[in-house]
């Protein structure tokens, strides 16, 4: 029997949706959102889950996922998310 890859429905992009930016579907948490607690603040996935009640462990999970699978991308968009707090904070919008 061959090897058959199945997809997961955790993470979808619309368009018109959280700018577009891949988010955990039935929500508007980003898959940027885990990724910032999970690796640049370095929470638990317990924490994380703790922090989101509305989350089940396999979201998070899959945001994971996505996040190692398009990790130039995602933190790409966390930087921008940085630069345009910094600017914000400085008044220069």
């Amino acid at each position: 029997m061959a090897s058959k890859i199945l997809p997961t429905n955790y993470i979808v992009q619309d368009e018109g949706i959280c700018g577009g930016k891949p988010r955990i579907a039935g929500t508007r948490f980003k898959v940027q959102q885990v990724a910032i607690e999970y690796v640049h603040a370095a929470r638990p996935v317990e924490q994380i889950l703790k922090s989101h009640p509305h989350l089940s462990l396999a979201q998070i999970h899959a945001a994971l996922s996505y996040y190692y699978d398009h990790r130039d991308e995602i933190e790409a968009d966390i930087q921008e998310g940085w630069e345009y707090a910094k600017r914000m904070e400085a008044g220069l919008n």
